[in-house]
């Protein structure tokens, strides 16, 4: 059975899966056991890959480098990735921004014309709009909106695809299918 797949990885890691016509089937938010690392990381890790089904269509949230805790969650993200590697999964990496327009939660304006903030709240407040979609949990609403960018992705190739979704989501596809290539730092050479 096909599903849509959203993995918001963090310390609380959200986890939505979506069935083929875009109902959610699971939403959980996964913790790992106890609170001390390695320990509660590789159960975490393992809670997680419990979750996944052969041929899931899978999208993770890129790293963020501007949190405190950006070496345990780089720890995290990696084990998670490594894990689908491992067990053959193929996962699409969608950053925080993108996340954030494909909900519709960038670009807006309040009454007095002010911009509004692309923050959790913003990002809450699209989804239930868009989608009908709430959940207690901020890690869990980002992991629903990468399961719709999943969903997206596998309806990418059909011809009602420009019917179904907005031209900003149609932009997050688009670069989530189409990453620009990493340019590889050269080093200058010492002279001496």
């Amino acid at each position: 059975m096909m599903r849509f797949v959203g993995i918001d990885p963090s310390t609380k890691t959200g986890f939505v899966a979506l069935d083929k016509q875009g109902d959610v089937l699971r939403r959980k938010e996964l913790n790992g056991i106890g609170s001390k690392d390695p320990l509660r990381m590789t159960t975490l890790v393992d809670e997680i890959m419990e979750h996944e089904q052969t041929g899931d269509i899978i999208c993770i949230e890129g790293f963020g480098f501007s949190s405190q805790q950006a070496i345990q969650l780089g720890g995290i993200g990696w084990g998670v990735r490594m894990a689908l590697h491992r067990k053959g999964f193929k996962y699409f990496e969608v950053a925080s921004m993108a996340l954030k327009k494909f909900c519709g939660a960038t670009g807006n304006r309040g009454p007095e014309g002010k911009a509004i903030k692309a923050d959790k709240i913003e990002v809450s407040k699209q989804v239930l709009k868009r989608w009908g979609f709430e959940n207690g949990s901020d890690n869990v609403t980002d992991a629903f909106v990468l399961a719709k960018v999943a969903e997206g992705i596998c309806m990418h190739n059909t011809d009602n695809l420009v019917h179904k979704y907005h031209q900003f989501q149609l932009e997050v596809l688009s670069s989530v299918l189409n990453p620009p290539e990493k340019k590889k730092k050269t080093r200058k050479k010492a002279t001496i």
